[in-house]
């Protein structure tokens, strides 16, 4: 089957979100729609696991609804398949939207597709945009994924380096709960950063060594804890630097780390996505590095950078158009690898 003239229903439920999205010719956005649960787990400063799940449940159907009636259509097998992230994420989430998906392919008798999040991100920027050119270099930053990967096409992929310890959006969340400043820490951070001095207190920036392309952020996380130790939780002014600080740390660390891998690959394009590019001080700085090097910067909207159906359906219309299908022994693999 080709992807040109197709519709396929992408179903995403890795972690905090449920999302439902119905693409065509694996570019076109139709509908895209986005249940969250940041309410339900900001009292605990982080995502709960068991009501993420619970959640779903009561998501899937309507969500998956909405994006079809948004789309116009009136019946599921008008679609060329049904795309569904079958991993990496939180095992109970990810069942919720694998199970519907498949009954929902068995009793229409459509194809499915299983999914990797991290291929849904790489393949996110080219969701109502040019594609990136097939050879590139792919930085993924999410709240569970920090990694550099090069990539030779689509579904070939080569692992640069990965974080060793605590993904960039995962020290966000981390350092917003040590403040108090709640949940999801990213957004909150980079508000009242936007008051603040970046070079106002000194943090590190982990693994320096030029070719070194792998990450750790724990450290990062530890130095502002200390701070907070030594001179108690800023407010004002001070908070204000702090997060700054914290920032432009993660920002610095994220851009030398890309900038290496696009000399080492001798790479002219990197595509940058996941929830931590919507970060604009981390869109600001890749923006300027990759013109100081000629290199073109492929980045998705900021809706498709946080987990969404529409990233799902694309991949899955690519994979669809190669013939590759799952069966309805699919299941959910929490760690699953993309390359």
């Amino acid at each position: 089957m080709n992807a040109s003239g197709s519709l396929v229903l992408g179903i995403e439920s890795s972690c905090d979100e449920t999302a439902a999205a119905v693409v065509r010719d694996a570019r076109h956005v139709e509908s895209n729609v986005v249940a969250s649960q940041i309410a339900v787990h900001a009292a605990y400063g982080g995502v709960v696991p068991e009501l993420a799940s619970r959640h779903h449940v009561q998501n899937i159907v309507p969500v998956v609804e909405r994006a079809l009636a948004e789309a116009g259509i009136d019946d599921p097998r008008a679609l060329s398949g049904v795309a569904v992230t079958r991993g990496p994420g939180l095992v109970g989430a990810l069942l919720v939207g694998v199970q519907f998906a498949k009954a929902l392919a068995y009793v229409h008798e459509l194809p499915l597709i299983g999914v990797n999040h991290l291929e849904g991100h790489l393949v996110a920027p080219r969701v109502g945009a040019e594609p990136p050119p097939s050879r590139h270099v792919a930085l993924l930053v999410s709240g569970g994924h920090t990694a550099l990967i090069g990539v030779e096409g689509f579904g070939d992929y080569r692992p640069l380096g990965t974080t060793r310890d605590d993904a960039a959006g995962e020290a966000f969340d981390k350092v917003a709960k040590l403040l108090g400043l709640g949940y999801p820490g990213g957004p909150i951070i980079e508000r009242t950063a936007a008051g603040g001095d970046p070079d106002a207190v000194a943090l590190p920036r982990a693994l320096p060594r030029r070719k070194e392309l792998d990450f750790s952020f724990s450290g990062l996380k530890t130095a502002v804890a200390n701070h907070v130790r030594r001179s108690g939780v800023p407010e004002g002014q001070a908070l204000a630097d702090l997060c700054a600080s914290f920032q432009q740390a993660v920002v610095d660390v994220l851009v030398r780390k890309s900038e290496e891998a696009l000399r080492q690959r001798r790479a002219r394009a990197l595509v940058a996505s996941g929830g931590v590019l919507a970060n604009k001080a981390v869109r600001a700085a890749m923006s300027a590095m990759c013109e100081a090097r000629d290199a073109a910067l492929y980045v998705p909207p900021i809706k498709l950078c946080t987990d969404n159906g529409a990233m799902i359906a694309a991949a899955g219309a690519l994979r669809l158009a190669r013939g590759e299908t799952s069966g309805l022994d699919l299941n959910a693999v929490a760690r699953l690898p993309l390359c």
